[in-house]
C-alpha cells in the first residue's frame, strides 16, 4: 500500500500530539499530588502513630543490668526501659546523681533489686519528687536469701576499724550481711522475671496478655538454662570454684558447687594477706585448675594468685553489667550465662 507525503506528515503529527498530551497529563497528575494537602496525610499519620506508640509506652527505670534485661524482654514494645548504671560501670562503685532522681521521678515504674545490693536505695526513694507517681518495687522479694558468712562479717568489721573515717562512703556499698547476687543463678532469675512481670501488669493492666506471653517465652529459656546447669554441673569431677569476689553463692547453692572467694561480697573489698596464703594453699591441695576473674573489675589480684599457685585464669561473669563491647556485640544475660556454664565446665572437668 502506498502513502502520500501529506498522509505521512499527518500521521507523524498525530503521534507527536498524542505523546505531548500524555506527558502533560502525567505532569498535571504529579502537580496535583504535590500540591494537595490531603495526599500528604499518610506520612503525617505515620508520624502520629509512632508518637502515639511512644507516648503509650510504660517508662521503666531499673537499678542495674539484669533487671533492665528482664524488663525489656517481658515489656517488649509496650515498655521503654532505662538502666541507671551505664555499661562498663561496676554497680558496687556507682552512686546516683540528681539527674538519676529526676529520671526515676518521671518514670511510671522503678525496679530495684534490694537485699542490700543498692546501698543507696533508701535515701534514693526518699529523694524522689513529692509530685512523682512512680511505683517502686523490690525485685528480690520471694527469693530465699543467703546470709553473709561469719568470715565475711569478720573481714567487714576489720575493714571498718581500719577505715573508720571512710564510713560514709562504705554505707553506699554495704550489703547488710546478706548476699544480694541472686541473679547469677537461673533458678533465682526465674523468680526475678516473675516479679518484673507482675510489676508491669500492676502499672499497665491493659497489656497484661502481652506481658504474660513475653514472660512465658522468657521463662522457657530460663528453665532450659537451669536444666542445662543442673545436668552438666552434676557430672563435673570437681565442685570447687575460686572466684574474685563472693558473688556466686546462689550459683553454688543451687548447683552443688563450693565457692572460695578472694574478696568479700563487695568487689572492692580488700583481702587480707593471710586469706591469700590460705587460698593459694587450697588451690594447690585441691587440684584447682583455674581461678575466675571478672570483666568489670581489675583482674590483677586473680592473676597474681594464679601465678603464685601455677594455674590459669578464666572469666566467670557476675552479670552485674555489660561492658561497652558486649553491649555493642548484642550480648545478653542469656548468652553470658551460657558462656559462664562453658567456662565452669572447662574449669571443673
Amino acid at each position: 500500500m502506498k502513502y502520500s507525503k501529506q498522509s505521512l506528515r499527518f500521521t507523524a503529527l498525530s503521534v507527536l500530539l498524542t505523546a505531548l498530551l500524555i506527558f502533560a497529563a502525567a505532569c498535571g497528575s504529579n502537580a496535583n499530588i504535590a500540591n494537595n494537602p490531603a495526599d500528604t496525610t499518610n506520612a503525617a499519620n505515620d508520624s502520629s502513630v509512632n508518637n502515639a506508640v511512644e507516648k503509650q509506652q510504660v517508662s521503666v527505670v531499673t537499678s542495674f543490668y539484669p533487671l533492665y534485661y528482664l524488663a525489656s524482654e517481658i515489656g517488649g514494645e509496650h515498655v521503654k526501659a532505662v538502666n541507671l548504671v551505664a555499661s562498663g560501670v561496676e554497680p558496687h562503685d556507682w552512686t546516683p546523681k540528681s539527674r538519676d532522681l529526676d529520671t526515676a521521678s518521671n518514670a511510671q515504674l522503678f525496679l530495684y533489686h534490694g537485699a542490700g545490693l543498692e546501698g543507696w536505695v533508701d535515701d534514693f526513694l526518699k529523694g524522689l519528687s513529692k509530685d512523682s507517681t512512680v511505683v517502686t518495687k523490690e525485685m528480690s522479694d520471694g527469693i530465699t536469701l543467703i546470709e553473709g558468712t561469719e568470715e565475711e562479717e569478720e573481714h567487714a568489721d576489720e575493714h571498718e576499724d581500719e577505715h573508720a573515717n571512710e564510713h560514709a562512703d562504705e554505707k553506699e556499698h554495704d550489703h547488710g550481711g546478706l548476699d544480694p547476687h541472686t541473679w547469677v543463678s537461673p533458678k533465682s532469675a526465674l523468680k526475678l522475671a516473675e516479679n518484673v512481670k507482675n510489676s508491669l501488669i500492676e502499672v499497665d493492666a491493659a497489656n497484661q496478655a502481652d506481658y504474660e506471653k513475653n514472660y512465658d517465652a522468657l521463662k522457657q529459656k530460663l528453665e532450659a538454662l537451669d536444666a542445662d546447669y543442673t545436668a552438666k554441673l552434676a557430672q563435673t569431677a570437681s565442685k570447687d570454684i575460686v572466684v574474685s569476689h563472693q558473688a556466686f553463692g546462689y550459683l553454688a547453692r543451687d548447683y552443688g558447687l563450693n565457692q572460695v572467694a578472694i574478696m568479700g561480697l563487695s568487689a572492692d573489698a580488700e583481702p587480707r594477706g593471710q586469706d591469700l596464703l590460705e587460698i593459694t594453699k587450697f588451690v594447690k591441695e585441691n587440684n584447682v585448675k583455674y581461678i575466675f576473674f571478672e570483666e568489670l573489675v581489675s583482674d590483677q589480684l586473680a592473676k597474681t594468685l594464679a601465678d603464685e599457685a601455677d594455674v590459669d585464669t578464666l572469666v566467670l561473669n557476675p552479670l552485674e553489667g555489660l561492658t561497652p563491647e558486649q553491649e555493642k556485640a548484642g550480648e545478653t544475660y542469656l548468652s553470658l550465662m551460657e558462656r559462664n556454664l562453658q567456662n565452669l565446665l572447662q574449669a571443673l572437668q
